[in-house]
């Protein structure tokens, strides 16, 4: 029930053994309309990608963290189309100095239905 604007997908995480340094979640979206778009769904690609940073809080490495990521490159996504979306840690990336796994504990996507 999809009504218009930016997404908001929020990710639980925690760390295996670390309790310091910088998180840098990626996300994107691809969203098919079905009987309607004619695109292979196994190579359907993905929108542009939105990331965002989180920081440990400290003291405990499994301690449970949230980080809010808007979605803004929507793939023309409309009510009642299938929407599949994409998660994953950029540890290669220069902002994110978390030593370690991390794990997804899991992600809550929002969205306004009108």
């Amino acid at each position: 029930s999809y009504g218009s604007g930016n997404l908001t997908l929020t990710v639980l995480w925690y760390a295996d053994t670390a309790s310091s340094g910088v998180v840098r979640w990626d996300t994107a979206i691809a969203a098919i309309t079905p009987d309607t778009d004619s695109q292979d769904i196994e190579t359907k690609a993905f929108a542009t990608t939105q990331a965002a940073d989180d920081t440990h809080l400290g003291t405990t490495g499994q301690r449970l963290h949230q980080c809010p990521i808007t979605i803004s490159n929507l793939d023309s996504l409309a009510t009642g189309d299938a929407c599949f979306i994409r998660i994953s840690r950029l540890g290669n990336h220069a902002n994110d100095t978390m030593a370690g796994d991390v794990f997804l504990e899991r992600a809550i996507l929002t969205y306004s239905d009108t």
